[in-house]
């Protein structure tokens, strides 16, 4: 999987003649919806919701469209070529929309491209948008990679068209993932893009700038703008074309530390109750990812979800943000709601030990044991610094490590990002107040796309100790001087062994760590 054939390379390549200029053109990030001319798919394609036999595959249109998705196991669509009807791409949608693809062979590489039609004139049509994915294999003699990170477009550092934009998106995607795990902070909503930001040198940043990035987002047609904003980036669209995206949300696609019932105290906001803004975010995020359960037609309408990638992976999605109790101090000794809501720690607990897969990567927004302050003394993640016994939001993570050791759950580790460095930390009852676990490993990444900060301070509730750390000397430091993080990890379908890089844009591996299949503890 290290590297992509020829054929692929080419199929993105042609994908975006359509988009090429993008980076250079923000005046397309807000275009007319013309009645006349031919559709246009813009902001590229999108896969997700990967399986054996199915997949989703998203777009959005420049006008009112019909979808049509084309799949063929041929690059060139020569031979068993099948056409899937999607749904009318419209205004309810902000134009965009999915199409669910069915009876997919499993464990092979699907090609497709998305066609828009006029719905009172099918003759005018679009011209393709191409894309490919693997469907998940069904035999454990099948390789795994996913890569994972967080956070683009943040503290004011958005699409530098001086650096070529998210060039970090190009080396992921050279890497030829399955998928990718988008950890949260998908947007920065409460972070406007400026023309230019200064730098330490005295020079200047440039972004590119949109309409609806020169303040914090409020209404949908903000948060809807927030995400467009990113798709304005060429190399994000060719990664979209060919690798698969498996999202979370976390603080920033509302706003900065937010949580249920909070009132806002900032004069940028004319909308107080972060439950609105939550709520027009939630449905801007369902329509911006191919995602189907935060669209219409599900009751739940929930961001936590499992992902089967086969015998060898289960991803298990959190959601810390949507049931949270209020950042306080966090010393409470009893704690039922916690970060996760008992609801959804019940499922977590209940789906991790159904799962029958080799590795159970449990994909956090927030990390564990890393202290992250909100203000002077509230806390906004799991640890507030006290290194004794569980205290508020940590008897939930107390809970749930407890049962993944009694029930001899194997194979388990936590990845991460939000806080803006790479890291690999290693939790062993033995360093720990807490001891009634089983030993695990949490792996840090990020950010693609925003400001690096130093690195945080660790909770010995748990017993944390830092085996790899790099982070930047001093806060919101830019990408151009601290290039973005990201983490892969590979699964041998031979052996089983996992083993996870922490990666740097154009500095290689940082560090490694390969892992042993069926253990309890590692």
């Amino acid at each position: 999987m290290a590297s992509i054939p020829h054929t692929r390379r080419s199929l993105i390549g042609g994908s975006l003649a359509l988009s090429s200029a993008l980076i250079a053109a923000p005046a397309l990030a807000v275009p007319a919806f013309a009645r006349s001319g031919r559709p246009a798919a813009l902001w590229g394609v999108q896969s997700g919701e990967i399986t054996a036999h199915s997949a989703t595959v998203w777009t959005r249109s420049d006008r009112l469209a019909r979808m049509y998705v084309e799949t063929s196991p041929s690059e060139a669509f020569r031979y068993a070529v099948r056409r899937h009807r999607g749904p009318l791409l419209g205004p309810s949608s902000d134009f965009t929309g999915t199409t669910a693809l069915r009876d997919l062979p499993p464990g092979r590489q699907i090609h497709y491209r998305v066609v828009l039609t006029d719905p009172d004139d099918p003759r005018r049509s679009s011209a393709p948008v191409h894309g490919t994915f693997r469907t998940t294999p069904v035999s454990r003699r099948h390789d795994v990679r996913f890569l994972w990170s967080g956070d683009l477009a943040g503290q004011g550092w958005g699409i530098n068209p001086d650096l070529g934009g998210y060039r970090v998106l190009e080396e992921m995607r050279l890497r030829d993932p399955d998928f990718f795990l988008f950890s949260g902070d998908t947007i920065y909503a409460d972070g406007p893009i400026n023309a230019t930001a200064p730098l330490r040198d005295g020079s200047l940043w440039r972004n590119v700038t949109t309409e609806e990035k020169a303040k914090v987002a409020e209404t949908l047609a903000e948060f809807r703008g927030n995400f467009r904003y990113n798709l304005l980036d060429r190399n994000l669209l060719g990664f979209n074309a060919q690798v698969p995206v498996l999202a979370q949300w976390d603080d920033h696609e509302v706003r900065n530390n937010w949580y249920p019932g909070q009132l806002i105290d900032d004069p940028r906001y004319t909308v107080k109750e972060a439950d609105t803004l939550a709520a027009r975010a939630r449905q801007a995020f369902g329509e911006y990812f191919p995602v189907t359960d935060l669209r219409g037609g599900r009751s739940e309408g929930r961001m936590y979800r499992v992902m089967r990638y086969g015998p060898l992976l289960d991803v298990f999605v959190l959601d810390m943000r949507t049931y949270r109790n209020a950042n306080s101090p966090d010393t409470q000794p009893e704690d039922p709601i916690g970060i996760l809501g008992p609801e959804q720690l019940a499922w977590v607990k209940r789906e991790l030990s159904r799962s029958r897969a080799t590795w159970k990567v449990i994909a956090a927004d927030m990390p564990l044991g890393i202290v992250v302050p909100d203000g002077a003394t509230n806390f906004e993640a799991v640890a507030q610094g006290d290194p004794g016994a569980p205290l508020g939001r940590e008897l939930q993570i107390a809970e749930l490590l407890r049962h993944i050791k009694h029930q001899r759950i194997t194979g388990t580790l936590w990845v991460t990002a939000d806080v803006h460095y790479t890291a690999a930390n290693h939790y062993a009852p033995e360093r720990a107040s807490f001891t009634d676990f089983a030993p695990f490993w949490e792996f840090v990444s990020g950010p693609i796309g925003a400001g690096g900060f130093p690195a945080g301070r660790l909770d010995a509730t748990f017993g944390p100790e830092t085996a790899y750390v790099q982070s930047a000397p001093f806060a919101n430091m830019s990408p151009s001087e601290n290039p973005p993080y990201y983490g892969e990890v590979d699964i041998d379908g031979g052996s089983g062994e996992l083993t996870v890089r922490l990666r740097r844009q154009g500095g290689g591996v940082l560090f490694t760590r390969t892992l042993r299949p069926g253990r309890v503890g590692q």
